[in-house]
């Protein structure tokens, strides 16, 4: 392969001189002799540069599958996501087996003593005793003049007690008694020394906040789960009730007095007493004939923004609060003392 090149190259080169000598002739108008004898070969050049990239070969066959490498490296454990949006509300599950009972709690405070009943009818007659045997007839004595009556004898022994009669009917309950007259005023005591003047204290300021509203033939039967929305205004000077809302806020912080009086009418009826959103109190009365009344109430500690209101609870059957223009259903509240 080299010395082909070698040739080849050679040869291009003497046709290189040949032409050259040839011009140089031309030009002097000189007649060309014969060639002369070839020189020694060149160095060999430089190089040259690389050729083009080729084409693209087409794809070849796919290979097989490799081995499975070997398991990398666990990664390192990425930042909590954020939490995602609530979903909607599952569906209601099954009622849970009943609890086991629980101990019996304290006993609570004795009622107030109910009047005394009337007596009861009086018992049947008990079945009379076995009759004694009869005594021995005496000695007939000598015909005499009648003698005079005797001394009554004494008190022969008491016979076996006879069957118990059946208990009598229960008698109703009595009539309440009388209120007791007022007792006497006692004697009023010596006055006592006069203290020492104290110093001017500053104004007393005393905190109001009462209110007193109720149902019109307009608002009556209201709706269940939602604060009983009352229009008549009896007393609400401070502004403390929303008629709006239907809830009261406080303004003032300490012990409060939270008491309704509703009318039952067509439904049952079951409200209760709700303190931000927490039930107190509930009252249920189901309907008879006519119309029913029911009442409830109680002390509440509320502080400042705490929000009391009435509402119904247990659906639509059980909104029975009725008013008219000769019966009423009210919701009243007032501070008993500041914190």
């Amino acid at each position: 392969m080299f010395q082909m090149r070698f040739g080849v190259t050679l040869v291009l080169l003497l046709l290189v001189f040949r032409g050259v000598a040839q011009e140089e002739t031309q030009g002097k108008g000189c007649v060309c002799g014969y060639p002369g004898i070839p020189g020694d070969p060149g160095h060999n050049g430089s190089p040259g540069r690389d050729g083009r990239d080729g084409l693209r070969g087409d794809k070849g066959d796919q290979g097989e599958v490799g081995p499975v490498g070997p398991a990398g490296n666990d990664g390192h454990k990425g930042n909590k996501g954020e939490p995602g949006a609530v979903g909607p509300a599952g569906l209601k599950g099954k009622r849970g087996d009943n609890g086991e009972r629980g101990p019996p709690g304290k006993m609570g405070p004795q009622g107030v003593q109910g009047p005394m009943g009337l007596k009861g009818n009086k018992g049947e007659l008990g079945l009379p005793g076995p009759q004694g045997l009869k005594g021995d007839l005496g000695p007939p004595g000598p015909e005499g003049p009648k003698g005079e009556i005797g001394l009554q004898g004494d008190r022969g022994i008491q016979g076996p007690l006879g069957v118990p009669g059946r208990p009598g009917p229960k008698g109703e309950i009595g009539v309440p008694g009388h209120k007791g007259s007022i007792g006497y005023r006692g004697d009023k005591g010596a006055r006592g020394e006069t203290g020492e003047k104290g110093e001017k204290g500053d104004a007393l300021v005393i905190p109001k906040s009462a209110f007193s509203v109720g149902l019109t033939a307009q608002t009556k039967l209201p709706l269940a789960n939602m604060p009983i929305r009352f229009d008549k205004i009896i007393y609400n000077q401070q502004n403390h009730y929303d008629l709006q809302t239907g809830r009261f806020t406080c303004s003032v912080a300490g012990a409060y007095f939270f008491t309704y009086y509703i009318t039952v009418f067509s439904r049952n009826v079951k409200v209760v007493l709700m303190k931000n959103g927490e039930k107190i109190i509930h009252t249920m009365d189901n309907y008879q004939n006519s119309e029913d009344q029911a009442a409830g109430g109680a002390v509440l500690h509320l502080n400042v923004g705490d929000k009391v209101w009435l509402q119904v609870v247990g659906g639509e059957l059980f909104n029975g609060l009725f008013a008219d223009e000769d019966d009423d259903t009210t919701f009243s509240g007032f501070l008993i003392f500041g914190a």
